[in-house]
Formats: C-alpha cells, sequence, structure tokens
C-alpha cells in the first residue's frame, strides 16, 4: 500500500532534528534522512516512535560496545 505524497511531505523524524524521511514502499518503512533510524509502515500507517525505530544513533552505540 502507497503513502499518499502529501502526506510524505509532511512526515519528519519525530528525533529532535526532524529531518525528512525516505519511503521504501517495497520494504514498508521510512528512513530518516539525518539520523538513519528506520520506521515500519503497518498497514498503511507509518509508526514514528523511536522504541519501534531500528538503526540509528542508539543501535551504533550498542554495536560500537562489542568490540
Amino acid at each position: 500500500m502507497a503513502l499518499d505524497p502529501q502526506l510524505l511531505d509532511i512526515l519528519a523524524c519525530p528525533d529532535t532534528h526532524h529531518a525528512p524521511l525516505r519511503y521504501d514502499e517495497d520494504g514498508q518503512t521510512l528512513t530518516c534522512t539525518e539520523c538513519g533510524r528506520v520506521f515500519p509502515v503497518r498497514d498503511g500507517i507509518p509508526v514514528l516512535l523511536l522504541d519501534e525505530a531500528t538503526g540509528g544513533p542508539a543501535s551504533e552505540s550498542a554495536t560500537a560496545g562489542d568490540h
């Protein structure tokens, strides 16, 4: 299910920088153009919760401690 282009124009990352999001229709995800967090789109609804996101700064710092 494709997201409305007008909706995509106003959506932004919920983190403090509020950067634009890039939509991956095949993967049903939205990716922040600044921090790299990937937010799921479920049943055509963007889930813009930081706790639901994958990737981004939190995962980088977690994996950096594994070395």
